[in-house]
């Protein structure tokens, strides 16, 4: 698309108010916490300590809404002693206008790498120069920095303090988390009864696995509740798939198919009411004619070879999977040895060599976060020499900006500088307006920052233009406690902020990071991630005696990250007015659509995996062997845009049919696995693409 389009899309995205989920207790004990602290500074200290401590406390209950699984408290600390550091340096420097500016695009730097630990740890890391901007402006000495800082650090630990002794739903977010997880297990079963090829999105499946790495800390306290029905989970999605498939389960019409659309409702019952009991930690309740329909899957069924042994699995995992979510809801005790290995998440120290793994992956031109990190700290040094230079005061607030709407890609960026504009616009002008009809004073202005501090926290996920209205109308509110004048305020305010953004966007205009050019590449990492999960299932057919569960379970998170990490892209290029794709639209959907069915058709072998006693297959083998063999060359075709050659493969299934015949599943699935291959090599072909050769939908 053209840059006229891409923007008034990314405007439009900007200024949009979502409806989302309310949390008002959160809400008010966050803004309990900033009044605490203004409180007592208030009455103890004065206006600019005040002001000072009232950062970091909004600031530490900001993070506490980020989407991260770690304790809440520990993430209170941490901001808070980042925003303390910052703080306490940037004063240091504030004296030395150039020391300054040198210390400014440091940080910068550092905090735009951040982004490779995640996006919390970017947001963090923002929070810290939007900070050290704000506040170096009011300290007076080398001993009031300090005080300052201390007073930031206290904001954090009065959150933090809040947090523990008035907890508010432990475990909320993960048992939301793995709830969802099941809720869509439900959905996609009640979808294959009128489609037995409906595709399922792994993402739920996903977060609730991210939200089952736990800190050591967690894993003593993490409730029993929340310890297995994950797993059972993970493990049913491929038996619903094999049950409902036409062609590798029940036949598509008949009494068979009937019964096992009774099964598919029934399994969709259960998982609702076992997600409903992990949502709301209550004992599990299961309607009878659920459970009356279960029983039958091992007495009376008509289902015959793999269709019947998916229902008999399929019920024995429901079982499973309601024993493990009704366990008592207080007891706890620690995780697993199975999972200790896998899901135990680094502690604060062991933070440090992944942070620096993640530098130095990241430290190219060709990265994304590196050039993000570049591009932010030359953007938010030449805000600052800027709006320094101009009359206006309150230089810091363009940088501020510039740092705050900074994302590493094109979207986000641009829809965050129409959002911070158009929010600080009528944040100000309200905030300016009440100062200006009532001229309230120290107090009865923190009572109004901290009114708007709650309205925030409510109406976080609403989007951003409600973030940055409440946020201006709070640093209105803020520094008149200070007694700084609302009219200084209103003008300066929103001339820096356009300059901010404006030097934002206009920065990544002329050096942008377009994730269009990469589509092939990400292309090429899903059909390999997709290649290695496939040759893993084929792996245990071919010798089932020295099959290992980890291994598959490895490469199939490989291939869903590979997956994420495609739609993620795909869907940033969506939005970049970049017309040079090197894939073109309909090329991009077909290539899609070919490694969704080449995932779920290894799914379905998963499905059927044999046990370690099973004579070993030597065509399973002679097709993986092939199939090993051609993948390297395939991504790089797809890379380079050059023909994909599967003919190894195809000739290696023809002799597997020939020696063996093609009634088994494991043949039946690669039949269709080397037909997903060819629609991908048909919808990628240099010069056009012919039609696709199955009719089946992922």
């Amino acid at each position: 698309m053209g840059w006229a389009t891409a923007l008034k899309k990314t405007a439009r995205a900007g200024l949009t108010v979502e409806r989302a989920r309310l949390e008002p207790l959160l809400a008010l004990r966050g803004a309990c916490g900033v009044a605490v602290v203004i409180g007592l500074l208030l009455a103890l200290a004065t206006p600019s300590l005040a002001v000072s401590s009232a950062f970091g406390a909004f600031a530490s209950g900001i993070v506490t809404f980020q989407r991260s699984w770690r304790p809440r408290p520990l993430l209170a600390l941490g901001v808070a002693a980042g925003l303390g550091v910052s703080t306490f340096i940037g004063y240091l420097a504030a004296a030395h206008h150039a020391l300054f500016v040198v210390l400014l695009a440091a940080w910068t730097l550092l905090s735009g790498f951040a982004w490779a630990l995640g996006p919390v740890s970017g947001f963090v890391a923002t929070q810290t120069i939007a900070v050290m901007l704000v506040t170096v402006t009011l300290p007076s000495s080398v001993a009031g920095a300090a005080e300052h800082a201390a007073l930031i650090v206290f904001g954090g630990v009065v959150q933090a303090a809040l947090i523990l002794l008035f907890p508010i739903r432990p475990w909320g977010r993960q048992r939301d988390v793995l709830a969802d997880a099941l809720a869509a297990e439900a959905d996609y079963a009640r979808r294959l009864r009128h489609d037995p090829v409906a595709p399922f999105d792994p993402q739920p499946l996903m977060e609730a696995r991210e939200a089952a790495v736990l800190t050591p800390r967690q894993a003593r306290t993490r409730p029993r509740q929340l310890g297995g029905p994950r797993g059972v989970a993970e493990r049913i999605r491929p038996v619903l798939a094999s049950l409902a498939d036409p062609v590798l389960g029940a036949p598509a019409e008949g009494p068979e198919r009937d019964q096992v659309r009774d099964l598919l409702a029934a399994a969709a019952t259960v998982l609702d009411a076992v997600a409903r009991a992990i949502r709301w930690g209550k004992p599990v309740r299961l309607p009878p004619e659920a459970v009356a329909t279960l029983q039958e899957a091992e007495s009376g069924w008509r289902l015959t070879g793999p269709a019947r042994r998916s229902a008999l699995r399929l019920a024995a995992l429901l079982g499973d999977a309601v024993e493990a979510s009704d366990e008592p809801v207080r007891a706890t005790g620690p995780v697993p040895e199975a999972e200790r290995r896998h899901l135990l998440r680094p502690t604060g120290a062991g933070l440090l060599p992944v942070a620096w793994r993640a530098l130095r992956r990241e430290a190219r031109w060709s990265s994304p976060v590196g050039r993000h990190a570049v591009r932010v700290a030359v953007v938010s040094c030449a805000a600052y020499v800027l709006g320094s230079a101009l009359p206006l005061g309150h230089g810091y607030w363009a940088p501020m900006t510039s740092v705050m709407v900074m994302r590493p890609d094109f979207a986000q960026t641009f829809q965050r500088g129409v959002a911070r504009f158009a929010g600080t616009l009528v944040g100000v002008w309200a905030g300016a307006g009440l100062m200006a009809l009532f001229h309230p004073g120290p107090w009865v202005s923190a009572g109004l920052a901290v009114s708007t501090v709650a309205l925030q926290y409510l109406l976080m996920r609403t989007g951003y233009i409600v973030v940055s209205t409440c946020v201006g109308a709070y640093i209105v509110f803020l520094l008149g406690i200070a007694g700084e004048g609302w009219s200084q305020t209103l003008q300066d305010r929103l001339a820096l902020t356009l300059l901010g953004g404006a030097l934002a966007m206009v920065a990544y205009a002329l050096w942008p990071t377009w994730e269009t050019p990469r589509l092939r590449d990400r292309l090429a990492d899903w059909l390999a991630a997709n290649g290695q999960y496939a040759l893993a299932v084929l792996d245990a057919y071919a010798r089932p005696a020295d099959r290992a569960a980890r291994r598959v379970r490895e490469v199939l998170l490989d291939a869903r990250a590979a997956r994420r990490e495609w739609e993620d892209a795909a869907a940033r290029a969506q939005q970049e007015p970049v017309r040079h794709r090197g894939i073109s639209r309909k090329a991009e959907r077909e290539a899609e659509a070919a490694l969704t069915t080449m995932g779920r058709v290894t799914m379905l072998m998963e499905a059927h995996l044999p046990d370690r006693g099973a004579e070993p297959s030597a065509g399973a083998g002679r097709f993986a062997a092939a199939l090993r063999e051609a993948l390297p060359p395939a991504e790089a075709a797809v890379r380079e845009r050059r023909v994909l050659d599967w003919s190894g493969p195809r000739a290696a299934l023809a002799e597997w049919r020939v020696r063996e015949g093609d009634e088994g599943v494991p043949v039946r699935a690669s039949e269709l696995l080397v037909d997903a291959l060819q629609e991908l090599a048909q919808a990628l072909a240099p010069g056009g693409r012919g039609r696709r050769r199955s009719s089946r939908r992922p």
